[in-house]
């Protein structure tokens, strides 16, 4: 690999986004319809704009189901047996020189069974292969399953820098090292230059430990968008880019609570409209039934990204299960 090796920005061009979709198997079975709905409004939103890979151990059963919703002519589905739906962390991290990482996933540091998508990535990676292979590009499937690492617990700038939370990363039953440790493994398997490490408690309800995906967010011209806190704040204003420069910083609103029913009791859920995903020519905003809050998110990710459609999809289903929009999905990129 070469020096120019780095993590895509987000915001750069994609192949297609993977949604690993919702079964009764799940712990969405309780509000299974709920959910799929939310699903098949994601799926019909992305291949507007990009191809979409759905991993399912359904594929007729969700085939037959999004025709009557949306042209099949940009989905692939892909029979596979499935814990859970959280393609975000389960999924491939793509270089930009086709290196496609397969890290470990153990359910959020063993917290839940994890084994069946720990294995998704080597399942898919032939049709992957094959997909690249058809725009001649050639891809590398490297295992780096010794070492526990989420898609929604780091950040890219495109260039080098990588953003991470320390509670996440810290936290038990994931690697056992010690923050010096774990920035030399992130510099080294995602060829990055210099990791910025967030230290803020995750939301009420997060099972992640704090994935930076639901509190701060790198987009374009240097600009982090995060949660309205003045504690975190602080942080960010102290970090500077590769250049010397400060970041633009832009608050988003929090939500008002959310509740649910866990074991009889009562619990906050991890709403936050920094769990957004940007496509191309899009950006799909999780919302919550709150047309103030929404709005105001909205219009701010419209500032961020004038040249791409804001696409506001309802997450109050998604949140059920303690995640949103961002978590759901794992892009690839176009290289």
């Amino acid at each position: 690999m070469n020096e120019k090796t780095t993590l895509p920005a987000e915001w750069e061009q994609q192949w297609g986004v993977m949604l690993t979709w919702p079964h009764a198997k799940t712990d969405w079975q309780p509000y299974l319809e709920e959910i799929t709905e939310t699903y098949i409004e994601m799926a019909r939103a992305i291949t507007d704009y990009e191809d979409l890979l759905i991993v399912t151990p359904e594929p007729e059963k969700v085939k037959a189901l999004l025709a009557e919703e949306c042209s099949l002519e940009h989905i692939h589905f892909l029979e596979c047996a499935t814990n859970d739906t959280w393609a975000r962390d389960h999924g491939f991290l793509t270089l930009n020189d086709g290196t496609m990482l397969d890290f470990c996933f153990n359910g959020w540091g063993e917290k839940f069974e994890a084994g069946l998508d720990n294995d998704i990535n080597r399942q898919i990676y032939p049709f992957l292969q094959e997909q690249y292979a058809k725009q001649g590009i050639t891809t590398n499937y490297q295992h780096h399953l010794d070492f526990v690492l989420e898609g929604g617990s780091i950040e890219s700038d495109g260039k080098g820098t990588i953003f991470t939370t320390a509670d996440c990363l810290l936290a038990p039953h994931r690697n056992n090292m010690t923050k010096d440790q774990l920035e030399k493994e992130l510099l080294s398997r995602l060829h990055a230059k210099r990791v910025l490490w967030i230290n803020s408690k995750p939301m009420p309800g997060d099972d992640t430990d704090g994935h930076i995906d639901t509190m701060v967010r790198i987009c374009p011209d240097n600009t982090l968008l995060y949660n309205e806190d003045k504690t975190l704040e602080e942080q960010l204003k102290a970090f500077k880019t590769k250049e010397g420069t400060p970041y633009r910083l832009m608050a988003l609103p929090l939500p008002d609570p959310i509740y649910g029913e866990e074991d009889g009791e009562t619990v906050m859920l991890p709403a936050t409209y920094a769990n957004f995903l940007i496509i191309n020519g899009a950006v799909l905003l999780p919302t919550y039934g709150q047309p103030m809050n929404d709005m105001q998110a909205a219009d701010i990710l419209q500032e961020v990204f004038p040249d791409r459609d804001i696409i506001l999809i309802d997450s109050r289903s998604i949140i059920k299960q303690h995640g949103s929009i961002h978590c759901c999905t794992m892009q690839f990129p176009q290289l």
